[in-house]
């Protein structure tokens, strides 16, 4: 211990994880170098037991933590599923991608610093090409102008700045910034990831994040908790992403919609804690606001390995407070027996379709889905822990004493610099560049289609399997054709070697070289190395005490960075004659909305990024992309051109969609592209929750149909008015008047989920303009 109470932690200065602070009363301090507050576990006990005397009932895990974050806990209204919360989240993580338009909009608010802990990530934009080295070099040079934006805003704002190669924005908050109670959130959809440290971890817009770096209580729904009872214990080839594997085939892409999955019992101590951060992280693929597991003796060993071992005793010393009382009731409950649990893979085109391993070749050959593998890619921010490497080393190492190599081809994404390098040291990388692998950058790349693929031609169609999260249509390489699925590294590197999907290594057998036929063993590997860690390369910026002379600059002719401007407010009006720019049909993800892969070299210039704008999702009048009808001269265009052309024309339009409309990443400029492009409404059936959110922040008008029938009433040349805005309030109707090309008309009735904060947001044309007006 330092003197002032400053804990430093690891081999030098640049080992330094976390700058803890304790006092008597128990208050630990996160601010990696950073100037920030700190929580005490005292205040989060007092909230916790003004919540549970108020609502006499034993609380989850979730409630406690949530709850215990309360702005105001003796007067907030608290009812699951249905108030909002005034929260007051412990810190804010943006990865680059997103971080661009949130310092963006940071900068528009005119405050002088971040008022809570926070850090930005480089992790998007580094393209997957040749191999981590050379592909990290030409990332800083085609980014040198973002990344001098994002390290200058950080340095000029109090915000922490870890560099490109720094890793994974999820990886290095596990290792340096989770622990067990605290309340973060975190600008992308897999920030979750931080629940397996006993973290209640929430993706979000930037402007969200905006919120709560300017000092404003965050608003979140009540959430609904869904409890996950875990029994028997994992073995041989059953890992901790068929857990989520198999949650994600009961409850379905949406199922977990407006609730946190907590997952209990006596299963949960046979998990590693990075274990349990690969189910968190995957739970946003069911559309969970977040996920979480107890404090245990695992946590405290991972928690002791990265240099934390201060905090693992605070921890021991407020258990109470990081596990669900006895007798806590979940609105749901789902039992898994994690001896009986087979080793799954889900796929393709969507996360929820599980199938066990045992029988994915049948089905695939039912289905006429590629039987062999092109390429396995394990890795990213869901499996790429010290644990998940040795355990596919440990199969690479069986194949290579076979004298086999992988059939398809193969590559590794350690999931931070300290992963990389401790792996390297440990031997794990050599033995998966021996067996063909070829480790890639400490990046998302190909898992967010940054992947430069080049062995199979555009519209072919092929089969990949890998250890992400995520598996939409074209995510990983932009070719429509490619039937993506999600499985553990471990199956994965065993579907490499194999070279086809018809191979269950729990009864196959492979051919060696020499002709002799095997089996694989199971895999496996240590949850934490023997030695400490390798911190690898120093990565991290922290931001001067002193940054008067610092200086952010955004050139006006920048093809890649945008200064906003305002959007305008309401006029008071009705919104009348809103013509329909395309009725999506199916599936509509943020990725459909607003595509990655080589669009993210845009995301901090609205304008241009504003170029994709629904260009992949499918118009239900002719069964295309990016080809609809203008409406004004009567020719086909791209979505976006149609809708430039209707702003310029003074046309205001309306988005009609389906069900679980903007499911998958947290990118606000899902939102904030219609809203530029002169788009009001967005009316679907359902909403995802960060994106409903999102459109609200903007100024949008997110509507869903009271009847989802009346989905089938819109034609794609409607009109459409929105009236009784002049009384627009929580929990009140709106009304729709769908006006049809032949004079006809439908009234429908439109419901939302405004409330009077929300309400102000539109009036004030977004939540920005809002928070000024309040200056």
């Amino acid at each position: 211990m330092h003197p002032h109470g400053t804990l430093v932690l690891g081999e030098g200065a640049r080992r330094l994880h976390v700058s803890a602070a304790f006092n008597a009363k128990a208050k630990v301090a996160m601010s990696r170098f950073e100037p920030g507050t700190s929580i005490s576990y005292e205040k989060l006990h007092e909230n916790i037991d003004i919540v549970r005397k108020r609502l006499n009932r034993p609380l989850t895990l979730s409630e406690k933590i949530v709850y215990g974050h309360l702005d105001d806990p003796v007067g907030q209204d608290i009812a699951r599923g249905r108030t909002y919360l005034r929260l007051r989240p412990d810190r804010v993580a943006m990865q680059d991608a997103t971080a661009q338009m949130a310092m963006l909009q940071f900068i528009s608010s005119g405050l002088p610093k971040v008022a809570v802990p926070s850090t930005i990530h480089c992790d998007h934009l580094i393209e997957a090409q040749i191999g981590g080295v050379e592909d990290l070099k030409r990332a800083k040079e085609v980014n040198q102008e973002v990344y001098n934006f994002l390290a200058t805003a950080g340095a000029k704002y109090g915000v922490g700045f870890w560099k490109p190669g720094s890793g994974i924005i999820h990886q290095i908050i596990l290792e340096n910034y989770a622990y067990p109670g605290v309340l973060l959130i975190g600008t992308d959809s897999h920030t979750p990831n931080g629940g397996g440290l006993g973290s209640i971890c929430i993706g979000v817009g930037g402007a969200d994040a905006v919120d709560v770096m300017a000092g404003i209580p965050w608003e979140l729904k009540c959430p609904n908790v869904i409890g996950v009872k875990l029994t028997g214990s994992l073995s041989g080839w059953t890992s901790p992403k068929d857990v989520i594997l198999k949650v994600a085939g009961i409850l379905t892409v949406k199922g977990g919609t407006g609730a946190i999955v907590e997952y209990h019992g006596p299963g949960v101590d046979s998990i590693s804690c990075t274990g349990m951060a690969t189910i968190c992280n995957m739970g946003a693929e069911i559309g969970a606001t977040t996920s979480v597991f107890p404090y245990n003796h695992r946590m405290k060993t991972y928690l002791n390995k990265t240099g934390r071992a201060d905090i693992a005793a605070l921890a021991d010393e407020h258990k109470d407070d990081l596990v669900p009382d006895k007798g806590c009731k979940y609105d749901h409950v789902i039992e898994i027996n994690l001896s009986e649990l087979k080793p799954h893979i889900n796929g393709p085109f969507t996360p929820d379709l599980a199938h066990p391993v045992s029988e994915i070749g049948a089905v695939a050959e039912k289905n006429g889905w590629p039987l062999e593998v092109k390429v396995g890619l394990i890795g990213s921010c869901t499996n790429s822990s010290y644990e998940d490497m040795g355990r596919a080393a440990s199969l690479a190492k069986q194949a290579l004493d076979k004298g086999l190599k992988c059939k398809a081809a193969f590559t590794v994404t350690p999931g931070s610099e300290q992963i990389r390098a401790t792996i390297e040291r440990d031997g794990f990388s050599k033995i998966l560049r021996d067996v063909g692998g070829v480790v890639l950058a400490n990046a998302c790349g190909p898992c967010i289609g940054q992947w430069d693929r080049k062995d199979v031609k555009m519209g072919e169609k092929n089969t990949i399997v890998t250890s992400y999260n995520r598996n939409f249509t074209s995510r990983n390489d932009a070719n429509p054709a490619t039937h993506a699925f999600v499985t553990s590294p471990e199956i994965v590197t065993a579907l490499a070697i194999a070279g086809t999907l018809k191979f269950d290594p729990e009864t196959d057998y492979l051919t060696a070289a020499n002709g002799e036929k095997f089996k694989l063993e199971p895999p496996n590997g240590d949850e934490l190395p023997a030695r400490d860690f390798d911190p690898g390369q120093d990565t991290y910026q922290h931001p001067p005490a002193e940054s008067g002379s610092v200086m952010v600059d955004v050139s006006p002719t920048s093809t890649r960075l945008q200064l906003l401007e305002p959007f305008d407010k309401w006029n008071g009006k009705d919104l009348e004659d809103l013509q329909v720019l395309i009725k999506v049909k199916g599936k509509c993800t943020t990725d459909h909305i607003s595509a990655a892969g080589p669009w993210l070299k845009f995301r901090g210039h609205l304008d241009n990024i504003s170029n994709n704008m629904l260009i992949g999702a499918i118009n239900i009048e002719n069964d295309a992309v990016n080809k609809i009808k203008n409406r004004l001269t009567g020719e086909y265009g791209g979505v976006p051109d149609v809708a430039r052309h209707y702003k310029a024309n003074g046309l205001s339009w309306v988005v009609v969609g389906d069900d679980n409309y903007g499911e998958g990443s947290s990118r606000e400029h899902a939102a904030l592209e219609p809203r530029h492009l002169g788009g009001r409404v967005i009316l679907v059936k359902s909403f995802a929750r960060i994106h409903e959110t999102n459109l609200k922040k903007q100024g949008m008008l997110p509507l869903t149909f009271a009847d989802p029938t009346d989905y089938d009433k819109i034609r794609p040349d409607d009109k459409l008015s929105i009236t009784g805005l002049a009384t627009f309030a929580p929990g009140k109707p709106l009304k729709g008047v769908v006006k049809h090309g032949d004079g006809s008309q439908d009234i429908i009735t439109l419901n939302h989920t405004f409330n009077e904060n929300q309400v102000e947001w539109f009036h004030a044309g977004s939540a920005l303009n809002r928070m000024k007006e309040l200056q």
